[in-house]
């Protein structure tokens, strides 16, 4: 897929071997075709199997961090690059809708997909946030970082599976600073401020007045 205008009927039945009639049949048109193509790259994203009525952090990590790990595999292959490309280049052009069903059935299906893994993690008291799309694009952000734009533009990225884990899980870790229900608990339950201890507020041996208060510094 070189381009967004090489993306015809024809040109796909002549590299698949098949008639464009068969095409028609089994997607309907090229919109069709594309929906398709996108969906099959979206459905490799998922969490996993989990028991949502005995979810505890470990399994929730484990969830997350497979999620995770599998998006970045999806977006750093080279059909998922040519597809957003196409997509971007057609957005503004209005040349196809090829941005809407990428949004659609990529990005939005996946968030869909994702956000109850995080409702289930909250209603188990393991995370702790007021709205799930929120929470899920603070999640999203903490995981893709810049790796996809930094594909699209050309940036011959090479991402080993070791460096996938180790992303996915390090997304994983921060997502629970941010939202895990006992850090946030502990952080929030924490006074706004503490006294200030004297070795805090004053230089060591500061001379003392008659009150026995530090004196501030002499200019």
């Amino acid at each position: 897929m070189k381009g967004g205008d090489a993306v015809t009927m024809t040109a796909v039945a002549r590299r698949a071997s098949c008639s464009k009639e068969t095409l028609y049949k089994w997607f309907g048109d090229r919109d069709g075709l594309l929906t398709a193509s996108v969906r099959w790259q979206a459905s490799k994203v998922r969490a996993g199997s989990y028991d949502r009525h005995h979810l505890d952090a470990n399994s929730l990590r484990e969830s997350l961090q497979g999620f995770w790990g599998n998006w970045l595999r999806v977006i750093s292959g080279p059909k998922s690059i040519a597809l957003n490309r196409v997509a971007v280049s057609h957005a503004w052009s209005g040349k196809s809708n090829l941005g809407s069903i990428v949004l659609e059935n990529g990005r939005f299906a996946i968030g869909e997909r994702l956000k109850p893994l995080l409702e289930d993690g909250r209603a188990a008291g393991l995370l702790d946030f007021d709205d799930t799309e929120t929470a899920f694009r603070t999640f999203f952000g903490l995981v893709s970082r810049d790796i996809q734009i930094r594909l699209l533009l050309g940036d011959r990225l090479e991402i080993t599976e070791a460096e996938i884990a180790q992303d996915a899980a390090r997304a994983t870790q921060q997502f629970f600073a941010l939202y895990g229900a006992r850090d946030r608990a502990s952080f929030e339950d924490r006074p706004a401020s503490f006294p200030p201890q004297p070795s805090e507020t004053h230089p060591r041996g500061a001379p003392e007045d008659e009150d026995g208060k530090h004196k501030p510094p002499s200019s």
